[in-house]
């Protein structure tokens, strides 16, 4: 699986958890909390699931 289809999925989860956040009245700071620490969660795993394994010495 590529980076980039890895972070389109992320982007649109974040997105609809997003919307979803803002019809139960949740504050704006704590989405955008939420926001940035799913966006890192994001990163994370899909740096993991593209980067090649290191040869062994």
């Amino acid at each position: 699986m590529s980076f980039g289809i890895c972070v389109i999925g992320f982007l649109i989860a974040i997105g609809g958890l997003v919307y979803g956040a803002m019809l139960l009245h949740v504050t704006a700071h704590w989405i955008a909390v939420g926001a940035i620490v799913l966006l890192g969660l994001g990163l994370v795993k899909g740096v993991q699931s593209t980067r090649g394994k290191d040869p062994s010495q």
